[in-house]
């Protein structure tokens, strides 16, 4: 599979205009993709009992996108075959009044996957780096 195709290097909007919504890759069929994608979560599963049984290691996974862009989706489709025991899933919304009162990372610490365990972030801590570091605090001024 040729992967670069699916790289967006120029951020002009005009780039995801000449993209196709129904791109399939090299799959002929959405049975074959089905199919793939069952033998990948079955090898998942499995690579997810190794990480848990050495607890070395961790592993997260930080979706970013619009509301209803398919974030919930990812998750329950991809990670539906491994042990929920081993999994978590955080949604950053608005941060509350005691994370607003420690710096702009801490809720995100907080919630790091532990060694052995799997985490996905559905949304990432990018707008708390982006938006107050880069482009000012957008909270009106009294």
């Amino acid at each position: 599979m040729n992967i670069k195709r699916y790289m967006i290097k120029d951020t002009n909007e005009s780039v995801l205009k000449k993209l196709d919504p129904d791109e399939s890759g090299d799959f002929k069929s959405k049975e074959e993709a089905e199919a793939k994608t069952a033998k990948l979560k079955e090898r998942l599963a499995e690579l997810q009992d190794v990480l848990f049984a050495q607890k070395k290691h961790s592993l997260l996974v930080i979706l970013q996108g619009m509301d209803s862009s398919g974030k919930d989706g990812t998750v329950k489709h991809i990670f539906s075959g491994i042990n929920p025991q081993g999994f978590m899933v955080t949604s950053f919304k608005k941060p509350s009044l005691e994370e607003e009162a420690h710096d702009f990372l801490w809720r995100v610490h907080m919630k790091t996957p532990p060694k052995g365990y799997i985490a996905a972030f559905n949304r990432s801590h990018y707008e708390d780096v982006l938006v107050p570091r880069v482009h000012g605090d957008l909270k009106k001024k009294k």
